[in-house]
């Protein structure tokens, strides 16, 4: 694992870049669209797109012809039902079908990338990597260029092998975490090839700091203005067992409130309200103010996903997460991460939720936990511009510079 050598830096002006996201999940996109937030005042002169792979291969879905369902719909259906124990065997089958497809993707890509040619490819996808880079070499031959950089920026903590993140090819990965890099040059990626960020991918608006009064903020959504206060979030769709925390607060009587985000779930949103929950709470639907509601609690209750984890680390908060046979295969590892830097608690089962809030309630646990939070400092979205513009430089000359050059 390395930084990129220190090259004489040749002219990025006016260089393209396409930042390629799915739309599973929600996190490609979400971590497409903050690099690119920040792509766009850091480097104001560079074209950066924004890609679909799904608008790109989106003929070859024979999935789609015969059922009427995309493969990325059903992977968010499932996430919305609370259904994750199936997605190991859907990681299998996806597998399966990306095999078969291969030809015809790598087609489509090369297709594209003759015709569009960018300065340097940056995926923030699993799955398709392979495909990616075959299609843009293909495309490289066919215009007689030198080949275009490309870079895999992993949106989770930890790759799921094989075939999942990392390919063995002469392309850039960024990990996050030490575990993805290791598992970088255990597939037999050269050092050079492999460089670290300080995190996931945030956005940028969670690293604003507003000028609120919490006291008031919290007494203006009906809390108690000191009474410590706990996040629960469960991607944009909420999960059922936000109820099961909430009655496991009210049967112990720990002494804290709760913020529900229940996303588009206005079900359980309704449910939570009926329930009459004897402590202070405020229950929110779908919002774009994220940022701002977390900077109203003390700690994060949630599934062990890396985006939503990394937010609410950057904000300051120490985690309660669950892992058990529910939690997908590809987050495993993010539970083991956050026992592993101290930075909250894991349980077995949100039935056992008052065990994990109890120490977040006690001062010098919390100061524990909260030392270790702060040790984090994720900056990678701040990074990961000066990487990419490093990279560019590193494989020589690119379009862009031929241009400037001729």
């Amino acid at each position: 694992m390395n930084s990129i050598a220190k090259t004489e830096q040749v002219p990025s002006a006016g260089a393209r870049v396409q930042l390629v996201f799915i739309e599973a999940g929600g996190g490609h996109r979400a971590s497409a669209m903050a690099l690119q937030s920040v792509l766009a005042k850091q480097k104001p002169n560079w074209r950066v797109e924004a890609i679909n792979l799904r608008d790109l291969l989106e003929p070859l879905d024979f999935i789609r012809r015969l059922t009427g369902l995309r493969v990325e719909d059903f992977y968010n259906g499932l996430l919305k039902k609370n259904l994750t124990a199936g997605i190991g065997p859907m990681v299998r089958m996806l597998h399966l079908l990306v095999r078969q497809m291969h030809p015809g993707m790598v087609t489509a890509l090369t297709d594209y990338w003759t015709r569009e040619r960018p300065d340097l490819v940056v995926s923030l996808i699993p799955h398709f990597n392979r495909a990616m880079f075959e299609g843009l070499r293909k495309a490289d031959a066919l215009a007689g260029e030198k080949h275009t950089p490309i870079v895999t920026v992993l949106t989770d903590l930890a790759d799921y092998p094989p075939n999942f993140w990392i390919e063995r090819q002469e392309q850039y990965v960024i990990c996050g975490t030490t575990m993805a890099a290791r598992q970088a040059l255990a597939a037999g990626l050269p050092d050079r090839l492999v460089l670290r960020s300080s995190g996931m991918i945030v956005q940028p608006e969670f690293y604003r700091i507003p000028e609120i009064s919490r006291a008031q903020e919290r007494e203006r959504l009906g809390l108690h203005s000191e009474l410590p206060t706990g996040i629960v979030m469960f991607g944009g769709y909420g999960s059922h067992r936000m109820e099961m925390i909430a009655r496991r607060v009210a049967a112990s009587g720990l002494k804290t409130q709760l913020l529900f985000m229940c996303g588009h779930n206005q079900k359980l949103a309704v449910s939570l309200q009926a329930m009459k929950l004897p402590f202070p709470h405020h229950i929110v639907g779908f919002t774009d103010q994220v940022p701002y509601f977390m900077r109203l609690a003390d700690y994060f209750i949630g599934k062990p996903g890396p985006g939503s984890l990394s937010e609410a680390l950057v904000v300051g908060l120490p985690l309660i997460v669950e892992r058990n046979a529910l939690t997908m295969a590809h987050e495993r590892f993010n539970t083991d991460w956050v026992l592993q830097n101290g930075i909250g608690a894991v349980v077995r089962s949100f039935a056992e939720a008052e065990k994990a809030i109890a120490p977040m309630l006690d001062p010098e646990q919390m100061n524990n936990f909260r030392q270790h939070v702060a040790a984090m400092r994720n900056r990678a979205v701040f990074e990961i511009p000066g990487m990419l513009e490093s990279i560019m430089a590193a494989a020589g000359a690119t379009r862009v510079i031929d241009r400037l050059g001729a």
